[in-house]
């Protein structure tokens, strides 16, 4: 038996198709399940889910059957190369998470919204939002993921998060934030960040591979200073 979302379904020769809807009262009573087998399961789960590995359907029914029937213990049971393979997206997961935390650099436009681009590994949006819930609470903020094609809004008025998307034709002009795009008080910023950071910078002690390890190459598309 495979599990395939049906978007990502290719007819089988010698095989027949079952399509499974989804039924929220089951959903609800599975996480009522796994929340009473072990409290952080179900957010171990849907970090998983959110990794986009092409066989999490598989190996989170392989998972999830074993905690039925075993015992949350199993998700230490590392000789199982489907729960070592959760294990390893879970820590990736976290570690994007974190990095978002770290590198997302929002850019104020004409009409006060502070935006940020990013395009993150993984899908790890659904993750951001407290954070930057209770960093940011008294401005309007958006964080939208070009990879993926959808967005995390806050609205401090209604001090509420919702997903945004935007029109299709909009895609390719969301890669990044042009001056034009931003109001002049945020370019004015950004020139004082960058001679601040240039001033500040010693090149005699610089440490590249530290450096590196810190901040990795990938993420430098969101600091202002590089």
């Amino acid at each position: 038996m495979t599990i395939v979302p049906e978007d990502r379904y290719a007819e089988q020769l010698f095989s027949t198709p079952l399509q499974i809807d989804t039924e929220q009262e089951r959903h609800d009573r599975i996480e009522a399940g796994l929340r009473k087998a072990g409290k952080g399961l179900p957010d171990f789960i849907r970090r998983v889910f959110h990794s986009e590995h092409e066989r999490r359907e598989g190996i989170l029914y392989h998972l999830i059957r074993r905690i039925f029937s075993e015992g949350a213990t199993v998700t230490d049971d590392l000789t199982d190369d489907h729960i070592l393979l959760c294990k390893q997206l879970n820590n990736k997961m976290g570690r994007e998470i974190h990095r978002m935390h770290a590198f997302v650099r929002f850019q104020q436009t004409p009409d006060n919204l502070y935006a940020a681009l990013v395009n993150p590994d993984f899908n790890v949006l659904p993750f951001l939002a407290e954070h930057f819930e209770a960093r940011y609470p008294a401005q309007n903020w958006l964080i939208y993921d070009t990879k993926r094609h959808y967005g995390l809004h806050y609205d401090e008025a209604t001090e509420r998060t919702s997903y945004i998307t935007f029109a299709e034709q909009q895609h390719g002009r969301l890669r990044q934030l042009s001056e034009s795009m931003l109001a002049d008080v945020e370019t004015d910023y950004q020139q004082l960040w960058k001679s601040y950071f240039e001033a500040v910078d010693i090149p005699e002690r610089r440490n590249l591979k530290l450096h590196l390890q810190h901040v990795p190459r990938r993420y430098w598309k969101y600091l202002i200073e590089k």
